[in-house]
């Protein structure tokens, strides 16, 4: 392992497109502190930070046979980390913007009105829309939402790979919210919250 951290960032790279794990593992020693730091500094949100990171690196290990480098190293991995911390941030801004919403919709629904949106309203619409996907996609989606499990389990219990499994699940969440949105904008908004 100590020679690794006499060869420079190039020569890394180099190794780490042939599939080298401990070229791989010395980029990470050199550069997972500091870009973990940036990260932290700007999601104020170190749990945050490092679930971009990990995500980061995975996607550096799964694609480095397509690498394509064009500056330095460091700039490169900066950058990467930074859209993905102004993804997050707008992720988080939309999440409050529609906590914001059902608030001021709360207002509308007071106790014991019969406008008063009933959970099993939404779990009726939801499982409609649910129907309505192809028998996979449904099953990917379920077994994130309802029974928990991260991406990669997933993958791993149905054979498929982990970007397959993003694929589908993106396809299941853009169904429901189009079909959930027609179907009612306020059970749109508890879907989306919950």
């Amino acid at each position: 392992m100590t020679a690794y951290t006499k060869f420079s960032d190039d020569q890394l790279v180099a190794l780490l497109k042939k599939g080298d794990q401990q070229a791989f593992a010395e980029i990470y020693r050199r550069y997972a502190e500091s870009l973990a730091g940036f990260a932290a500094s700007k999601l104020f949100n170190l749990d945050d930070a490092r679930d971009i990171l990990q995500d980061m690196f995975v996607k550096l290990w799964e694609s480095r046979e397509q690498l394509h480098i064009t500056s330095n190293l460091q700039s490169y991995l900066y950058a990467i980390i930074r859209h993905r911390i102004i993804d997050k941030i707008r992720k988080n801004i939309t999440r409050e913007e529609y906590a914001s919403a059902l608030q001021s919709l709360a207002a509308f629904f007071q106790p014991g009105s019969d406008k008063q949106l009933e959970a099993k309203e939404m779990q009726q619409a939801i499982q409609h829309s649910l129907n309505q996907l192809p028998a996979r996609v449904k099953e990917i989606y379920k077994l994130s939402r309802e029974e928990g499990l991260s991406n990669p389990e997933i993958a791993q219990k149905l054979n498929l790979s982990e970007q397959t499994v993003k694929n589908q699940l993106s396809t299941a969440l853009r169904h429901l919210r189009k079909s959930l949105m027609r179907i009612s904008p306020v059970i749109f908004i508890l879907w989306w919250l919950h």
